[in-house]
């Protein structure tokens, strides 16, 4: 059995954004990667935001089964190691602990949908933000990812992020 490739999906507030990718490439390939994701200490939010979870329901795809967590449960010593770490929100990045394993990084960055929206236009933003993840994540998962050139994955991983 081949090792999981494991992806951290890092946003502010671990509500919307990075719960929208986590979701949706645990349901593309659930079997080849194990997902997480996680928000900056001290703003993470107390729940999964009502856009996050309209989006995801009208895609049929599940919620993560836990609530946003902060960065720090997943960069201590003992955590499990990821393979990839990919920011969402750029503010975070300078902010971000190192992690264990070295892991490869790489700037997907999505506009912050919940800074002073109404409401409507927040959910219209949200599920278009899931078909556009959705995309980058299906070319990630089409990705030759064992046995492959790592530098070249590194770089195929992070042109993701210069996708429209």
């Amino acid at each position: 059995m081949q090792k999981r490739i494991g992806v951290i999906f890092v946003s502010r507030r671990n509500s919307l954004r990075s719960i929208l990718a986590e979701a949706c490439l645990a349901h593309l390939d659930p079997k080849r990667f194990s997902v997480s994701s996680c928000g900056q200490p001290g703003q993470v939010a107390r729940e999964f935001h009502p856009a996050a979870i309209a989006a995801l329901k009208s895609a049929s795809i599940p919620l993560p089964n836990r609530q946003p967590r902060g960065w720090d449960e997943l960069a201590r010593a003992n955590a499990h190691a990821a393979d990839f770490v990919i920011t969402l929100d750029e503010s975070t990045e300078p902010r971000q602990p190192s992690w264990p394993g070295q892991p490869d990084a790489a700037l997907w960055a999505y506009p912050d949908v919940l800074d002073g929206r109404d409401p409507d236009r927040v959910a219209h933003d949200a599920v278009q933000m899931l078909f556009s993840l959705r995309r980058r994540l299906e070319l990630l998962v089409s990705l030759p990812m064992q046995g492959a050139d790592r530098s070249a994955v590194r770089s195929d991983v992070r042109d993701l992020g210069y996708m429209r």
